[in-house]
């Protein structure tokens, strides 16, 4: 973003200083405790509760309802983050729509779900704005595991590791811990700080040293973590970005989705964060969607989300879309970019509409565009990894690799996906396996 500062079309502040603050404002602002306490009365406590099947972290959701219902949300809290420990990230970005909630009683009969989301936002909210960290750690094992990545699965296993006594270091490229969750993830979701305050909070376990700075390369080698600990477990997530494999991709004004949201991020004046009048994002997930609606958010005139398939196959979810389109985001799906036009500087863009097959239809569309953002996928980066299932670390069971002694999961692992709590999920049974095999 920083090299588009300059390019026509590209400016700060296009909003009145004071409209930023409302437009990022939380996307779900949290119940208050008569909210709660009416949307707990709503679950019927299933026995073979159907969302809990759903929750890909196992929670046991009809009782930390009834912990709601009955006063106690600390102690919901504590079933919350028994399971989940990154509970209240979750409760804020997880799509509950498509999980838990749709599989939920009151959906199937009334299309409307308990709040399941929101009351777990409740209960962990409650407890961690009291500081309170609910787990202490076991008697030390004299173990030491390293952690690559301190995003989503990283911390997870980090947390479970050190609760079951084993000595943790935490190895990240970025400047601060946080991975997806403080870099990658719309603002308006976790405004007011919320990814740090929960990294700090789970920290407050003990056992556990981060070292930022540090990725996998000629200073930290897979060989070298082996040899300096007992256990290495892999979380770094999808460094790269795809190529757009359009013919001018290159000018500026192109950039990456994922750059522009970490920098929205981070950044302490939204009013000084340049965005084009007229914006093009291209691809069909969340970070497509995040960048889209953002960039609408700062004061961009025109913003066009393409996708190559239809709408029924984007990542983003259903409830994701609509929010785009709600917030004016014009959606364009089956096509395909083939030209990025313009003098040095992107000013239009072309595209083929395909078919279901890709097959291109010959049929073309040109999108004025001053500022383009690619959200096309990610890949896999780092040197000496273990054996690749497609583009991702192949692994076995609880996130067992190729090499012994080593573990992954997250977004850099097959067969998850790419959602925070499933990355939670597998850092937390990879941790889970990882002191098994330690302890014999």
């Amino acid at each position: 973003m920083a090299d588009d500062v300059f390019t026509p079309g590209i400016r700060a502040g296009r909003l009145e200083q004071g409209a930023y603050a409302a437009q990022f404002s939380d996307l779900h602002p949290p119940l208050d405790g008569h909210e709660a306490l009416v949307a707990a009365d709503r679950c019927y406590f299933c026995h073979d509760a159907p969302c809990i099947a759903a929750c890909p972290t196992d929670i046991d959701i009809p009782l930390f309802i009834r912990q709601i219902a009955t006063g106690t949300p600390d102690a919901a809290a504590k079933t919350i983050l028994s399971q989940n420990i990154m509970g209240g990230m979750c409760a804020r970005v997880c799509p509950t729509e498509q999980l838990c909630e749709q599989a939920c009683v009151r959906e199937i009969a009334e299309g409307k779900p308990v709040l399941i989301g929101q009351l777990q936002r409740y209960a962990t909210d409650h407890l961690q704005q009291q500081g309170i960290h609910p787990f202490v750690r076991a008697e030390a094992t004299g173990k030491t595991v390293a952690v690559v990545g301190a995003g989503p699965a990283g911390l997870s296993c980090a947390h479970r590791l050190a609760m079951l006594g084993h000595d943790v270091v935490v190895y990240d490229a970025r400047p601060k811990p946080g991975g997806l969750n403080e870099f990658g993830i719309a603002a308006y979701k976790t405004p007011n700080g919320y990814a740090q305050a929960e990294v700090d909070w789970l920290l407050q376990i003990g056992g556990i040293r981060i070292e930022t700075g540090k990725a996998l390369g000629a200073g930290l080698t897979l060989d070298q973590l082996k040899a300096d600990h007992d256990a290495v477990f892999l979380g770094m997530g999808l460094g790269g970005v795809n190529a757009l494999g359009a013919v001018g991709e290159d000018k500026s004004g192109v950039s990456d989705a994922v750059d522009f949201i970490s920098e929205l991020r981070q950044s302490t004046d939204l009013t000084a964060l340049p965005i084009g009048r007229d914006v093009v994002v291209i691809g069909g997930g969340m970070t497509a969607v995040d960048a889209a609606v953002q960039a609408k958010l700062l004061g961009a005139l025109n913003v066009t989300l393409v996708y190559r398939r239809g709408r029924n196959r984007m990542n983003a979810s259903p409830f994701e879309q609509d929010l785009a389109a709600s917030k004016g985001v014009r959606i364009v799906n089956h096509a395909v970019p083939v030209a990025v036009h313009g003098n040095g500087t992107v000013c239009e863009i072309e595209f083929e509409y395909v078919d279901e097959a890709m097959k291109g239809t010959g049929e073309m569309l040109r999108l004025p565009a001053d500022q383009v953002f690619k959200a096309i996928g990610q890949t896999l980066q780092g040197d000496g990894l273990p054996d690749l299932e497609g583009r991702k670390i192949a692994v076995t069971g609880a996130g067992r690799t190729s090499v012994d002694g080593v573990w992954a999961g997250g977004d850099c692992a097959s067969g998850g996906d790419d959602l925070t709590v499933t990355a939670v999920a597998e850092g937390r049974d990879a941790a889970m396996d990882i002191h098994s095999a330690l302890m014999g």
